[in-house]
This record gives C-alpha cells, sequence and structure tokens, in this order.
C-alpha cells in the first residue's frame, strides 16, 4: 500500500488557534489527501504563550505531541496534527536568534508519529525598552510592522502587575497603546516585543509551512525493508575528508537513517555528493 493510502480522504484535526490551517491545510489536503479540520474554540495556549503568561511545561515535541493528543481526545477522531514553535539564540552564532518550528502528525490507526522541522535563521524576533516615540517607530521599522504584529508589557501602577497588549496591527493602535502604557507604568518602562504568534508573523508562518513541507517528505519516505512511512535520518556522522590533507573536518561524512518500526538502520556515505570537503572547513589547512 503507498503511504498516501494510509491518510487519503480521512479526516485530519489540526490543533490551533491561530489561523496556521492556511498553510499547513492546503499542502496535507493536496500532497496527503487529509481533510483537514480545525476544532472550534480549541484553545492552545494552556501549552504555554510566547508571552510568557503560561510557561510551556514540557520540550517543544512534547508540547506539540500534548497538543494533537488532546485534539484527538476532544474530537475522537484518530488523526491529528499540531505545531510548536521556539525562539533561541542560534547554537554556534548566539548573539543571532533562529527559529525552530516544529510540526507532528498522529494516527492512531497505523501507531505512526511523524515529525517535520525547520530550523531557520530567518526570524523578526526581537525585543526593546523604549522610552519616546522615535524609538516607538525605530523597533516598530526594524521588525516589519505592520504586517508582523507587536506586543506592549508594563508594570501596571494601580494594579501592580504586568499587563500585556497582543496583536497591535495599526499604527493607531500602536500608539494609543504606548501612551497608554507610558501613563500608567510607575517607571515608565515600556517593553515592545515582536507578536510571535503565527497569524500575527508572515515571517514564522513561512517557516511553519517549511516544516510541513518536511513532515511530507519525511512520511513518503519508506523504510526499504518493512514499507514504515516516516524512514528518515536520525544521526549525523561527521568527518568529511579534506580534499588537500585528507584529515576529517567537521562537514558530514554520512547520515544514518533509522526505521521507528522494524529498526532497520542504514548509512548513507557523502548525502551532500561531495567526496571531499573544501580546505577552507579543514581546521588544519584553515586553522
Amino acid at each position: 500500500m503507498e503511504n498516501q493510502q494510509l491518510l487519503s480522504n480521512r479526516v485530519g484535526i489540526l490543533a490551533t488557534m491561530h489561523q496556521k490551517e492556511r498553510v499547513i491545510a492546503p499542502l496535507l489536503e493536496q500532497e496527503l489527501g487529509i481533510k483537514v479540520i480545525v476544532p472550534h474554540d480549541f484553545n492552545t495556549d494552556v501549552f504555554g504563550t510566547f508571552t510568557r503568561e503560561v510557561k510551556r511545561p514540557v520540550t517543544q515535541i512534547a508540547a506539540a505531541r500534548l497538543k494533537a493528543e488532546k485534539a484527538l481526545e476532544s474530537t475522537g477522531e484518530t488523526l491529528a496534527i499540531a505545531s510548536e514553535g521556539s525562539f533561541v539564540p542560534h547554537p554556534s552564532f548566539p548573539f543571532i536568534y533562529s527559529n525552530r518550528e516544529i510540526i507532528i502528525l498522529l494516527d492512531k490507526v497505523n501507531n505512526l508519529e511523524i515529525i517535520g522541522e525547520e530550523f531557520s535563521l530567518e526570524t523578526n524576533f526581537n525585543y526593546q525598552v523604549v522610552e519616546n516615540l522615535e524609538e516607538v517607530n525605530d523597533f516598530a521599522k526594524k521588525v516589519g510592522f505592520p504586517e508582523h504584529g507587536i506586543v506592549i508589557r508594563f508594570e501596571q501602577t494601580a494594579q501592580k502587575q504586568t499587563e500585556i497588549i497582543k496583536g497591535i496591527i495599526t499604527e493607531e493602535k500602536l500608539l494609543e497603546a504606548v501612551n497608554y502604557a507610558w501613563n500608567n507604568s510607575p517607571d515608565s518602562k515600556v517593553y515592545l516585543e515582536t507578536d510571535m504568534r503565527a497569524l500575527y508573523n508572515p515571517t514564522r508562518m513561512k517557516n511553519i509551512e517549511k516544516a510541513t513541507y518536511d513532515l511530507v517528505r519525511k512520511f513518503n519516505s519508506q523504510c526499504p525493508k518493512c514499507a514504515e512511512p516516516g524512514f528518515t535520518i536520525t544521526k549525523n556522522i561527521k568527518g568529511l575528508p579534506c580534499a588537500i590533507c585528507y584529515l576529517p573536518t567537521p562537514l558530514t561524512r554520512s547520515v544514518i537513517s533509522q526505521c521507528k518500526k522494524c529498526h532497520f538502520i542504514q548509512e548513507q556515505l557523502f548525502p551532500e555528493g561531495k567526496d571531499f570537503a573544501d580546505p577552507a572547513q579543514c581546521t588544519y589547512c584553515n586553522p
């Protein structure tokens, strides 16, 4: 049976409240034949919010899995999709933020779990303390406002607690919100942040779409031994030899793929099509 037939014409519940169906649904419907449905009033904020009112209780993948499981529980269906994003300093360039998007497909009928992923430096994730309108305008321009939304955070004088204003996507609303914050904050410290919810952040939405493409690609990758979907790379092995000195470099020499069902393992040498590394990437030739 071809992979697509496992999902064709089945209902897939997409666990979202932030319009991720705009990029996820067309791909899954076209490529996998799934009829994607978003449940009414499904609250994903209970699994964590970018504005930190609710801390994510588990890892990124576990959070996506919890969303999908909750969607199945609340609807009684057997196929669910959910995604989860994170924004952290890049492991190699700590002064640059990166966006990691995870999308998970859970199929209880066929006992499948497939995870798509996109790791990207394409993000406008940012924040800044502002004390005047010039700083507000500079921040707004830098993060791509008004196409990208802004969040305002400040300490409320009367309630003595943090107040958050989300979903700001017009200049009028931004001016109104910052003036309100300045007038109600004891020290006039107002924090601007990018609104990282998908419906207010087209850059993040593109990365979610890329993660969905990766999900489709992985689903269509069959195990050579048992034909189970999701035969994907589980390990990268470094050591591609230098073209001059032949010593191992930090570049990938081979990749290991493993089947979750039958545990068949396969190694692929030189996955990027190169037998040797550029000497510029060699720590011996180019220390």
